[in-house]
């Protein structure tokens, strides 16, 4: 099997900024068919972010600008998490580099992920995630994945935010 690198939300681990997930079957579905086997990653859990965390935007550009020192990373709730993406993102760089994978799916619209979009504010923009811009970099072919509508959101019934670990 081919190690692929898949934005650990992508394979149903609760790991969004909001304590869910964004399973995507059908991309789990094409990787197996394709031969490829999926590496979760989680930049921001991996840059030591908790889970859940408040959301975290791109102070202006992308994580291209992150990665250059032109731009930060800060949470909604002011704090600068700037080195805890980039560390994240070198750590899957790492990880990427020691296994082998050549390419990357990632979740869009994440300040960490995000291939084609990143959320700013209540919009979406284009640009790189602060992690997909460095893979890219580093000659890892990244996809952008948004998964189908009606995917699993974090809230359970009664409102219970599942635990980071994932269990139910």
């Amino acid at each position: 099997m081919r190690p692929v690198l898949v934005s650990a939300c992508l394979l149903g681990i609760h790991c969004r900024y909001d304590g869910g997930e964004r399973l995507d079957d059908e991309l789990g579905e094409r990787l197996k068919r394709e031969g490829c086997g999926a590496v979760p990653v989680c930049p921001e859990q991996l840059g030591g972010l908790p889970t859940p965390r408040p959301p975290s935007e791109i102070t202006r550009g992308d994580g291209t600008a992150v990665l250059a020192g032109e731009a930060k990373v800060l949470a909604a709730d002011g704090s600068d998490v700037t080195e805890q993406y980039l560390r994240g993102a070198r750590q899957a760089l790492c990880l990427a580099q020691r296994l082998g994978c050549r390419r990357a799916y990632l979740k869009e619209k994440s300040p960490a992920c995000g291939v084609e979009w990143i959320r700013r504010g209540e919009r979406t923009c284009r640009g790189r995630g602060v992690a997909a811009a460095l893979l890219e970099s580093a000659g890892i072919e990244v996809f952008g994945v948004q998964p189908p509508a009606g995917g699993v959101e974090p809230a359970r019934a009664g409102g219970v935010v599942p635990p980071a670990g994932g269990g139910d």
